[in-house]
């Protein structure tokens, strides 16, 4: 497609300086940019690359001279990331699902398809399921019986959506997702060696080492059924190949606005809020709660049945044990505040110079006392100093 310059500015709330009648069909890095391609140089670090591209135009860093750099027009943005979510909005042609069902597609008795809606190849739409108005399917998607998808939402190639969950507008799966798995619920006859395990923190045996605590042998696990399903709000986006369970009971929630990346487990019942940001591959046990604006670096590991408040922030690979409170800045495992777990961690790093100088320090008090030993043969032993003569 073809953007004027100043189309592209009136859209982002840009400045443009240079010629607005310049139309451009996508960008580029500058170094790689074509003539007919806006090139990104948000910051002064790009501009050998702009010398070394074909951009005739490009989005440039405030205070930047276009036109020393050799450009014909520039845009200026107060906020270039952000600008940068509107321009790719623009650019993005959009995965390729054509309009209509495809006749590969299977469509069971009694689901209902809204205005619009697109249906790709070899895809499956279960009995009693809704489907919103411009509504995209993918190739290979499955939407079990019963489930509800809100209006504009799209499912990339081969998203599995199991039975009755509910999902608002404006959703967005990425390929492979799962949605609506059943949850890893399973338990024994007999207290198990996890349970044990859990009460005592490893201060008892467990297992056939310690047969009258513990899973007995033959002890086997039995399947907790998974009753309740996965309840999502509108203008969330799941990653590829990300697992949200569904509830035993209770629908497990995810809240309005809440972004979660690639390969994350969200385990059964749990409740994240609204404009979350769950980077990949976190995992979230069951029963935990998460509160609104939550974000979790990459690689968090949240233990089940505790709640994390609004407004946490979790450094990447921390290992949430406890509740935490809101507003807190969380690192490390198992995480403490970020300021805290960096002064723990620059100590750590000390520890082998403090070893070195305390094993200095020992071998001059023992030549210390070698020597005051020489001087007064004895006196060391007998609790004497050099200067005391016992009268």
């Amino acid at each position: 497609m073809n953007h004027p310059l100043s189309r592209i500015a009136e859209s982002l709330g840009a400045r443009l300086e240079g010629r607005g009648d310049l139309v451009v069909t996508g960008a580029a890095e500058p170094a790689s940019a074509g003539p007919d391609q806006l090139a990104i140089a948000m910051t002064p670090r790009y501009a050998e690359g702009l010398a070394r591209g074909k951009a005739r135009a490009a989005v440039l860093w405030e205070g930047a001279d276009w036109q020393a750099l050799g450009l014909q027009a520039a845009l200026f943005v107060p906020r270039p990331r952000f600008a940068m979510a509107g321009l790719t909005r623009m650019l993005d042609t959009g995965p390729d699902i054509d309009p209509g069902i495809h006749p590969s597609a299977v469509i069971e008795p009694g689901a209902e398809l809204g205005v619009d809606a697109a249906i790709g190849p070899l895809a499956v739409i279960g009995r009693g399921a809704r489907i919103g108005p411009r509504a995209r399917i993918g190739a290979g998607c499955v939407v079990g019986a019963n489930v509800q998808i809100g209006a504009d939402v799209l499912l990339m190639a081969g998203v599995r959506i199991g039975r009755d969950v509910q999902i608002g507008d404006r959703f967005i799966a990425q390929p492979g997702a799962v949605i609506g798995g059943d949850g890893f619920s399973f338990v024994t006859p007999e207290r198990s060696s996890a349970e044990v395990a859990r009460e005592t923190l490893g201060g008892a045996p467990v297992g056939q080492t310690g047969q009258a605590a513990g899973t007995p042998p033959g002890s086997h696990w039995v399947r907790i059924h998974s009753l309740g399903a996965v309840s999502i709000g509108n203008d969330v986006e799941i990653g590829a190949n990300t697992c949200i369970d569904r509830g035993t009971i209770r629908d497990t929630r995810i809240g309005h606005g809440s972004k979660i990346h690639n390969l994350v487990q969200i385990g059964h019942n749990v409740e994240i809020g609204q404009d979350c940001l769950i980077c990949g591959q976190t995992g979230v046990a069951g029963s935990a709660r998460i509160g609104n604006r939550v974000v979790l670096g990459g690689g968090t590991a949240v233990n089940d049945n505790i709640t994390i408040g609004d407004d946490v922030v979790t450094g990447g690979r921390s290992g949430i044990a406890s509740n935490v409170p809101a507003g807190r800045v969380m690192f490390g495992t198992p995480a403490t505040r970020m300021d805290q777990q960096i002064a723990l961690y620059k100590a750590q790093r000390r520890l082998p110079r403090l070893i070195d100088q305390v094993a200095a320090l020992q071998d001059e008090l023992r030549a210390l006392t070698d020597r005051m030993n020489d001087t007064v043969p004895g006196a060391m032993a007998k609790g004497k100093g050099p200067d005391d003569t016992g009268a």
